[in-house]
């Protein structure tokens, strides 16, 4: 025996939406063990394999330590200062030459979880001063927040089911029991379902696939891919012509019903069935049922985003909750408030300057900005194509595009044009083998957390901190100071640029901003704290539950949540409207003429007729992003890169279990193996994304042993949600055929 005392560290879990509570076993200063953390006010314990893969990503010995620059058309590793300095050599001729516009960035869902890259990924954008701004929300998410933000005011006033009090909850296109929620940040799906029908309750999930979701529901129903906006317009004119409506306290804080009511009048259920694939008796059933119950929510995801109206689709889901009386009430669709960095929160209740789009469109194909960000499908034609703002730079933020949005190909071979790239990430992969200079992030056992954005749409309102498990390594930045000195480098104030006292700048100018007159004394109040804490303890502070700097004893501050290990919890979800809504009108908005307008494409869409085989994607709770599949623990059991068939289409087909196929589409073929289940909706077949991890110069070797095949190779950049400029990535026409043994 060694002797040797163990401690213990809590840390909140990066890797999905679900953010549970962990906790770790420390010896000899390794991680020895994982759990759920028991007394953690969220997740109260729960842990999916997910979490338990922490240890491996820290330890990891393909995860980059140290920052890498392309010689010769090879990686060396450099010092801090000598990437910097090539990167103030290289990127600021470009801009001052070509202009701010010749300069890209992405930035990739695991930013989200790390508390320095969303929070000063801004500082950078603003500094470069580019149009062109991607991310992974034109890729699974900009619907929602588009719908939303028209109806509500602000881009992330999402509503999420209540679901620990509601009787009846509808999900469509998701399948939280895998994803543990998307826009929806809720542990333990499988438990709080469970407990759902043990009290009485029920659950239909609507679906081209009998999900991990579906297994736990009372009823499931296939639908035809890219066909939820018809079933929503169904159910919607149901509740209308039979007189189901009922607003209740709402009715004074809505505008366009008269103008909703008319727009989904021309679809009953007889002229929608055909176009879902779903009965017309069933959509009546399901209309019913949902304005009957006497508390019911209603959830749609990335099944529904990731199609040809997917904006469309996101708003039927919210206006039929309304219309059925299942709104800001408990058991309904409600919204969070969050703790801190919440738009909603702040400002004058109840109204504001709601959103717009369109300010500015991109240089090729026209496509309108939305929340600031250009499609990412528009992303390779920018590099290609000459012209006045050609990209000619580009930094990618924790983002693999090459993976993850269509036709990945095409922007490989574009990014191979750049005159310049860099990247912020941990590991060299499909992405980042194309950039000239790769600078590390550390590990997240080395960072600090709180989830920024995460509360926001939180099935129970809470705030909770991780302060860092581990040292950083002698030398090695955090991502935050990593972002400022390429904001130094970006604003021409250099790569030697005072980082702490750039930081006291720039927190500085947004304190006087916000804070006017009381400017000085909230910088006192802040004044010994740093980087990314101080910008939690500014936003915790001047938030809905904050103790004001002082004028509200007992309110909240980064000091009172680093003194709960286990995180505070601030209650279950309580109506919000009027309170919440930032829209000119004060009220929500049922009818947006963006949407309204939007029918008329709906109604001249047209199912391909010959189009006997659709693919759609699915989630797997142990690889929501593809860099999960470097992690042992996580890559390791049965292969799960599989294309599911039903058995008729197999037959059909002629494809046998276990064999390989060849998918095709868009004039591109992937190789995938088979696996046969009656799970799929005949003439669907689903693989899921993230992989494909066969690709030259890549540093990922767990992930090469099984690579997988890449689904989004095989889809259309340039279609896509003209509204939202979402990516369109369900319910895509293929062919299939058998290959050899």
């Amino acid at each position: 025996m060694s002797g040797t005392t163990a401690t213990v560290a809590y840390r909140i879990c990066p890797f999905c939406e679900a953010c549970c509570g962990l906790e770790l076993k420390i010896e000899e200063g390794r991680v020895t063990g994982v759990r759920g953390h028991d007394a953690d006010v969220f997740s109260a314990g729960y842990i999916c394999p997910k979490g338990v893969a922490i240890k491996e990503l820290h330890e990891d010995p393909d995860r980059l330590r140290q920052p890498l620059v392309k010689r010769d058309g090879r990686f060396v590793a450099v010092g801090w200062d000598e990437a910097f300095a090539e990167i103030e050599r290289r990127l600021p001729p470009i801009l001052a030459t070509h202009g701010r516009d010749a300069a890209a960035m992405t930035i990739g869902n695991p930013a989200a979880h790390k508390l320095s890259l969303l929070l000063y990924g801004a500082r950078l954008a603003k500094a470069l001063g580019t149009r062109n701004l991607f991310t992974a929300s034109t890729l699974d998410q900009m619907p929602k927040q588009l719908s939303c933000g028209l109806m509500y005011g602000g881009w992330l006033s999402i509503p999420v089911p209540d679901i620990e009090r509601a009787d009846l909850l509808i999900v469509l296109g998701a399948n939280p029991v895998a994803s543990n929620g998307s826009l929806w940040t809720v542990p333990d799906v499988r438990g709080k379902a469970k407990a759902l029908r043990a009290r009485g309750g029920r659950m239909v999930v609507i679906d081209p696939r009998r999900t991990e979701t579906a297994e736990l529901a009372d009823r499931h129903i296939f639908i035809r891919p890219g066909g939820d906006v018809f079933l929503l317009l169904g159910m919607a004119q149901v509740l209308f012509a039979e007189k189901r409506v009922r607003l209740d306290r709402l009715v004074e804080h809505v505008a366009g019903l008269a103008e909703l009511e008319a727009a989904v009048a021309p679809y009953p259920p007889e002229v929608v069935a055909a176009r879902c694939g779903i009965e017309a008796a069933a959509i009546r059933e399901l209309a019913r049922e949902f304005a009957a119950a006497p508390r019911a929510a209603f959830h749609a995801r990335i099944g529904s985003c990731t199609q040809d109206f997917g904006t469309l689709a996101s708003w039927l889901v919210d206006a039929i909750a309304i219309l059925a009386g299942h709104f800001d009430t408990e058991g309904g669709l409600m919204f969070p408030r969050s703790a801190a960095f919440a738009a909603n929160t702040l400002g004058k209740p109840g109204s504001g300057r709601g959103v717009a789009t369109g300010r500015h469109k991109s240089r090729v194909s026209g496509a309108p900005e939305v929340y600031g960000e250009l499609p990412m499908g528009c992303l390779a034609e920018e590099i290609e194509t000459a012209g006045t703002g050609q990209v000619r730079a580009l930094i990618t933020v924790g983002s693999n595009p090459v993976l993850s949005a269509p036709n990945g190909a095409r922007l490989a071979a574009a990014l191979e044009g750049l005159d310049f790239m860099i990247s912020v990430d941990i590991y060299l992969n499909e992405t980042t083998r194309h950039a000239d200079v790769i600078l590390p992030g550390r590990s997240p056992l080395e960072d600090s957390h709180y989830d920024v954005a995460f509360p926001q749409f939180s099935y129970r309102n809470h705030a909770r901190y991780s302060p860092p498990v581990f040292a950083a390594p002698a030398g090695q930045p955090a991502e935050w100071e990593i972002l400022l000195r390429l904001t130094a480098i970006a604003s021409g104030r250099g790569a030697g640029v005072d980082v702490p006292a750039l930081d006291d700048e720039l927190f500085a100018a947004d304190v006087q901003r916000q804070a006017g007159p009381l400017a000085d004394a909230v910088l006192a109040a802040l004044a010994e704290r740093r980087g990314p804490e101080r910008l939690i303890d500014y936003a915790l502070r001047g938030g809905p539950y904050g103790d004001k700097f002082g004028a509200k004893p007992g309110g909240l501050s980064l000091a009172s949540v680093e003194a709960a290990p286990g995180g505070i919890d601030l209650g279950p979800l309580a109506p919000r409207i009027p309170e919440v809504l930032r829209t000119p009108s004060g009220k929500i908005e049922l009818a947006p003429p963006m949407l309204l307008a939007d029918l008329d494409r709906a109604d001249l869409a047209q199912p391909d007729p010959a189009a006997d085989l659709v693919i759609v994607g699915r989630r797997q709770v142990r690889s929501n992003n593809s860099w999960m599949h470097n992690l042992p623990l996580l890559a390791k059991g049965p292969f799960r890169c599989t294309a599911l068939v039903h058995p008729s289409d197999a037959a059909r087909l002629g494809l046998a279990a276990g064999s390989r196929a060849r998918i095709s589409a868009n004039a591109r073929s992937i190789e995938a193996q088979i696996e046969i289940s009656d799970e799929m909706m005949p003439g669907v077949v689903s693989l899921p994304h993230g992989w494909g991890h066969d690709q030259p110069g890549t540093q990922m070797r767990v992930a090469a042993e099984r690579p997988g095949a890449n689904l989004n190779a095989l889809f259309d950049e340039n279609r896509r949600d003209p509204l939202s400029g979402n990516a369109v990535l369900s319910g895509i026409p293929v062919r299939m055929e058998a290959l050899p043994d």
